[in-house]
């Protein structure tokens, strides 16, 4: 599937595969965070907009455009103050198209927390729509003050199956209804009790290991193999520029 990006400036952030890490899980001990498999996942999974410039943004509080202040600290590309009530608008620099029948999903760079400031997120029909959208911030307290520094992600994005969610029909059952899966999952549950308590012997198994890794390897409580399609890392792809003025320039060089 295509997902085209038609710049619609003189300045065009960088668009980025998103990385898997993230500097606080770096920074856990032993980096024990990337542990968390669905953490790695979701952090990979999409696309992020890196600001081209350093700035900051201060909300009084006040509900009016008027009551956020930004101030460049290095380049020109910044957010402004669009809907007032302490909310930033950050436009992309881009219109993106999907294929038919797909959307967008659009947030805040995934698993970034930043003090002060919550990314909004929306779900966009980008397979027919002509139109740019924005990527809004929400302040979350009065006479704050925030910075993005260049190269620091502001959006983060990817495709999603239009009506998916609506076709999904959710079904409450009693877990002994189904019981394979109550079998396995009891074996799990189990078995991680053991291994937390076991955790607190200096010499056992437990400790050496560090942490139970079967999720991580796709594999099942009972020691049977999981799906083959088991994900222990995304390979999403950057974007390749293949503007015909890009190959235009290139022809005429020497």
């Amino acid at each position: 599937m295509r997902l085209l990006l038609y710049p619609t400036g003189d300045v065009r952030p960088t668009v980025r595969a998103a990385p898997a890490t993230r500097d606080w899980m770096d920074a856990t001990p032993q980096s024990y965070a990337y542990r968390c498999l669905p953490l790695n996942i979701a952090n990979a999974h999409g696309w992020e907009v890196l600001s081209p410039s350093t700035f900051e943004v201060h909300w009084n509080g006040g509900p009016g455009k008027d009551a956020l202040t930004v101030r460049a600290l290095a380049g020109t590309f910044l957010p402004t103050s669009h809907f007032g009530a302490g909310i930033l608008t950050f436009h992309t620099g881009y219109l993106l198209r999907t294929e038919p029948g797909h959307n967008l999903w659009v947030t805040g760079p995934v698993n970034r927390p930043k003090d002060g400031l919550t990314p909004l997120s929306g779900v966009v029909e980008t397979d027919w729509a002509p139109y740019t959208f924005t990527m809004n911030w929400l302040f979350t307290r009065p006479d704050t003050t925030v910075r993005f520094e260049a190269g620091e992600p502001f959006c983060f994005f990817f495709p999603i199956v239009r009506g998916m969610v609506e076709a999904v029909e959710p079904e409450l059952h009693d877990l002994d209804e189904d019981p394979e899966t109550e079998k396995l999952y009891r074996a799990w549950n189990a078995s991680r009790r053991t291994f937390n308590e076991d955790l607190k012997e200096p010499e056992s198994d437990a400790r050496k290991q560090k942490w139970q890794k079967k999720y991580y390897r796709g594999e099942r409580p009972d020691g049977e193999t999981g799906p083959a399609e088991h994900q222990i890392k995304l390979k999403v792809k950057e974007v390749a520029d293949k503007r015909a003025s890009k190959k235009r320039r290139a022809d005429k060089e020497p």
